[in-house]
C-alpha cells in the first residue's frame, strides 16, 4: 500500500503541469508539416513524458488495491495530420524538381505543361493571321492593311482558391477577328457522391468495386484542359471551336481511386468548324488534317469521332448540326480507347494523340482562314453570320456539358467559362432563307451531315 500511496502522490504532482485531461499514455507528433509531405509516407514519434511514467505506474498500483479516480497528462499541441490534397501534391512535386516537368512526372503535370505551351503557340498564330489583314467591310473595300499597330491577345492568369487556376487569352475586336479566345484551365476539387455515381456509366471503376453504399462520399479530381473559338469578322470565314482536356480522380490519401489500384482518368476533345457560307474545299481540308491525326493512331478513331461530333454539336431543337462537324471524344482510356487492332490505347499513346491533335489546329485553320478573311461581302451576307452566331450561342447556353461544368463547378470563373460566345449574334422571329440559296444550302447540309473524306 505504501508502494500504491507513493505512486499517487507523483501523479497529484503530475496534475499540477498538465493543459487538458486525455485518455491516452503517449501524444503523437507529426515529424513532417502538413505542406511539406513528399510522396514518401508520414512518420510519427511517440514523446513520453515524465507524467506519462507516473500515470503508467499508478495505473498499475490500482492492481494491488489503490484507487485512482482521474488523472490527467501534460501533451503537445496536436498538429493537423490531414493528407495532403493533390494540388498540394503536385506543388510539392515542382519544388523537389525545381519546376522541372518531364515523362516520370505525374500526367497532370505534364498536361497542365503541354496546353500551356500550346496556348502560347496558338496565339501567336492567331495574331499572325489577325495583323496580316486588313479591315474587310461591306461592300468589298479593304482599309487600313498594312498601316495600323500590331494587335495582341491580352492574357489574364487567374487562381483559384479551391486549387488551379488559368490563362485566359482573348483579341477582342479585332480587323480580322472580331472576338478569338484561347483559354486554360487547371482545375482541383472535389466529386460528390452523386457525381461519382454519374460517372461510374463510363468508368466502373471510379470509386472502387461494390455497389452505390460502398462509395465513398467524395473523391478528389483533377481537371486540365484547352479551349478555344474564334469568330471571325468576315462572313466567309468560318468560326472555329477546338477543345483537349484531362480528369483523373484520388482517394483522399493521394492514392489512385478504383478497383485495380490503377486509377480513374480519361481524356476527352475534338475540334470542329461552324461556317456561315459553305465552301467545300474549306470543310475538306478541316476534316482531312483531322482524320490524318486519327489514322496515325489508331484506324478506329476517325469514323467513330467523326460521327460522335455530328450527333453531339446538335441543337435537338433546331432539328439541325452546329457546324460542318469535325472529331469530339470523351471517356477515352484504356477501356474504352478503340479497337485493340486499331491501336495502342495505354495512357501514354492517348497522350501522344491529344498532342498531335491540339499541334494539328493550326495547319487545319489558317489556309482557310488565309482564303476567306479579306473577301467582299454584303449588308444581308452579314446579317446571316449574326443569325448562325445565334444558333451558336443557343447550343453553348442549352447544350454543352463543358458550359454546364464550368459553371456548376465550385468558384467558377465565368467570364473564361462563356469566352466562347461571339462578341454579336441575331435573333430575328421565324427567319428562313431563300430557297436555293447559299444559305439555304448551308442549312441543307447542317440538317444531312455529310462525310468530307
Amino acid at each position: 500500500m505504501a508502494s500504491a500511496r507513493h505512486t499517487l502522490r507523483l501523479a497529484a504532482q503530475s496534475r499540477r503541469t498538465t493543459t487538458r485531461p486525455t485518455s491516452f499514455f503517449t501524444s503523437f507528433t507529426h515529424s513532417t508539416p502538413r505542406r511539406a509531405f513528399t510522396s514518401s509516407p508520414p512518420t510519427f514519434k511517440a514523446t513520453f513524458t515524465p507524467a506519462t511514467s507516473a500515470i503508467a505506474v499508478a495505473a498499475a498500483g490500482l492492481a494491488i488495491g489503490g484507487a485512482l479516480t482521474a488523472y490527467n497528462m501534460a501533451v503537445e499541441d496536436p498538429i493537423r495530420c490531414d493528407s495532403p490534397t493533390l494540388a498540394e501534391r503536385d506543388e510539392q512535386t515542382r519544388r523537389d524538381s525545381n519546376g522541372t516537368i518531364n515523362e516520370q512526372s505525374p500526367m497532370r503535370l505534364r498536361m497542365e505543361k503541354f496546353i500551356k505551351e500550346q496556348q502560347q503557340a496558338i496565339i501567336k498564330g492567331l495574331a499572325e493571321i489577325e495583323n496580316s489583314g486588313g479591315v474587310a467591310t461591306v461592300g468589298g473595300a479593304v482599309e487600313g492593311k498594312g498601316d495600323r499597330p500590331l494587335r495582341e491577345f491580352r492574357q489574364d492568369e487567374w487562381q483559384r482558391k479551391e486549387g488551379g487556376g488559368g490563362i485566359t487569352c482573348v483579341l477582342q475586336e479585332g480587323v480580322v477577328f472580331e472576338k478569338a479566345g484561347v483559354g486554360v484551365s487547371v482545375v482541383y476539387g472535389k466529386l460528390p457522391k452523386a457525381g461519382i455515381l454519374r460517372m461510374r456509366a463510363n468508368h466502373r471503376n471510379l470509386g472502387g468495386a461494390g455497389d452505390a453504399d460502398s462509395l465513398p462520399e467524395s473523391l478528389e479530381f483533377f481537371a486540365a484542359g484547352l479551349s478555344l473559338v474564334v469568330h471571325p469578322r468576315n462572313p466567309m470565314a468560318p468560326t472555329v471551336h477546338l477543345n483537349y482536356r484531362y480528369f483523373e480522380t484520388a482517394n483522399p490519401d493521394g492514392t489512385p481511386s478504383g478497383e485495380d489500384g490503377t486509377g480513374a482518368w480519361w481524356f476527352g476533345g475534338g475540334a470542329d468548324l461552324t461556317p456561315s457560307y459553305l465552301f467545300d474545299e474549306d470543310a475538306i481540308h478541316f476534316h482531312r488534317t483531322l482524320k490524318d491525326v486519327c489514322d496515325r493512331h489508331n484506324k478506329a478513331y476517325w469514323p467513330r469521332f467523326k460521327k460522335w461530333c455530328d450527333e453531339y454539336f446538335y441543337n435537338k431543337h433546331r432539328l439541325e448540326s452546329r457546324g460542318v462537324g469535325g472529331i469530339f471524344f470523351d471517356d477515352l482510356d484504356e477501356a474504352s480507347g478503340g479497337s485493340p487492332e486499331g491501336g495502342p490505347t495505354d495512357k501514354e499513346s492517348l497522350f501522344a494523340f491529344i498532342q498531335d491533335g491540339l499541334k494539328a489546329f493550326l495547319p487545319s485553320y489558317e489556309p482557310i482562314m488565309a482564303r476567306r478573311k479579306d473577301m467582299p461581302f454584303t449588308e444581308a451576307e452579314k446579317e446571316w453570320q449574326q443569325i448562325r452566331r445565334g444558333r451558336y450561342v443557343e447550343f453553348n447556353l442549352v447544350h454543352d456539358r463543358g458550359t454546364s461544368f464550368g459553371l456548376n463547378t465550385p468558384g467558377p470563373r465565368v467570364e473564361s467559362i462563356l469566352m466562347s460566345l461571339p462578341l454579336t449574334a441575331s435573333w430575328r422571329y421565324m427567319y428562313e432563307p431563300e430557297p436555293k440559296s447559299r444559305e439555304q444550302r448551308l442549312v441543307d447540309v447542317l440538317r444531312n451531315p455529310r462525310e468530307w473524306v
